[in-house]
């Protein structure tokens, strides 16, 4: 009590940032996980993700908070590395949540229990280095704190920030596969609802690499003011990546289309031998009926309207052509562009009405395959004579 009456203040605004995000984050989690009535696998991990996430800011307060680390210590000592754990489960997490909202045919296998290998090392360690010791001895410990600035304490709280970094670049990854596999059907990808999850990810990379370096400054450094702003920007930038990994996820969750994880074992060469006179036939009727000018035109479509099996047509593409339906098509859009390029009777037509007529519907996208099939940009192209 202070001279007023008043409970003494534990808590200081930069405190009160990580209260409101473990508040946020358990309610988000028990919204999700209360709501999720076709139980989709996805949103079960991205609830267990923000749960995890919840705990995190709670383990930041009591190792670091102005005085509720002191509050801490003495009154919840036999819980003060427990929220720790979230350090070694939220990137496992994430990594599922978005394999499982990519992949059609994800399911939990026994190798994903390796997932839970640093987890295990770090309770392990935690029992050994200080829940063995009595009660007594656990407070010395953290009041002078001579365990969490240990030599083995804090080689073990870089490690958990490094994973997280490891799980934040194999998410990337994923995206990026996933991107590569929509390319095969698709032949435009603005519609694909992958840029907003690639942002957010990326995001969390951030701050996660942010955690890292304080982390490593423990080990190599001495301690610099610029620490401590870093360690003030990811608290705020985990806020607003929160906010948005929620947002976003109940908008554009029910819209991802979802790939198989394992491709359909293609035919031996002998089985299904690629006949040439059934390319050129398809190279032919794509070209007479323009049908590359359709800005939606996918995989599928397009084999129904040429009458094969779209498992059929991805192999012709694929074998004949070298390349996948991405590439593909807009090869022939990008030579429709050029010869509107060249049409004098077209001299008036803007850049922007050619490559939305013959099938694009990003300015970038047209001017980066342009470029990279032609070696000029559509505007220099044009001007040669």
């Amino acid at each position: 009590m202070n001279d007023l009456g008043f409970e003494s203040v534990i808590f200081n605004f930069h405190d009160v940032i990580l209260m409101m995000i473990t508040l946020q984050c358990a309610l988000f989690a028990l919204l999700l996980w209360l709501t999720n009535r076709k139980e989709i696998k996805s949103t079960f991990f991205l609830a267990a993700f923000l749960f995890a996430h919840a705990l995190i800011p709670i383990n930041e307060l009591m190792m670091w908070g102005a005085e509720f680390k002191d509050h801490a210590r003495q009154n919840w000592s036999n819980f003060y590395f427990v929220p720790g754990i979230a350090y070694y489960l939220d990137g496992p997490l994430l990594f599922l949540c978005i394999k499982s909202l990519v992949f059609r045919d994800f399911i939990l296998k026994r190798v994903d229990l390796l997932h839970l290998l640093p987890f295990a090392i770090y309770c392990l360690f935690i029992i050994l280095t200080f829940y063995g010791n009595p009660l007594s001895v656990r407070i010395d410990m953290l009041n002078n704190l001579s365990f969490v600035y240990s030599n083995s304490f804090v080689t073990v709280e870089f490690f958990s920030k490094l994973i997280r970094v490891i799980y934040a670049i194999a998410c990337f990854v994923l995206i990026n596969r996933y991107g590569i596999r929509l390319q095969d059907k698709h032949s435009n990808m603005e519609k694909a609802h992958i840029s907003w999850l690639r942002a957010l990810v990326m995001g969390f990379m951030v701050v996660m690499s942010f955690e890292l370096i304080l982390s490593a400054s423990k080990i190599f450094t001495h301690y610099h003011l610029i620490y401590f702003y870093m360690g003030l920007t990811r608290y705020y930038t985990t806020f607003l990546l929160v906010n948005l990994l929620v947002f976003t996820s109940i908008r554009f969750f029910g819209m991802f289309e979802q790939v198989n994880e394992e491709e359909l074992p293609k035919k031996p060469i002998d089985d299904f031998s690629i006949n040439s006179e059934e390319a050129e036939s398809i190279d032919k009727r794509i070209k007479q009926g323009q049908l590359y000018m359709d800005p939606d035109i996918t995989l599928d479509s397009l084999a129904d309207t040429l009458k094969i099996m779209p498992r059929d047509l991805s192999m012709i593409i694929n074998r004949h052509f070298g390349a996948n339906f991405y590439t593909f098509i807009n090869s022939y859009r990008i030579e429709e562009a050029k010869k509107m390029l060249k049409d004098q009777a077209m001299k008036n037509i803007t850049i922007t009405e050619i490559y939305l007529a013959v099938g694009f519907n990003s300015k970038s996208v047209f001017y980066t395959f342009f470029k990279k099939l032609e070696g000029v940009t559509p505007t220099k192209y044009r001007q040669v004579d």
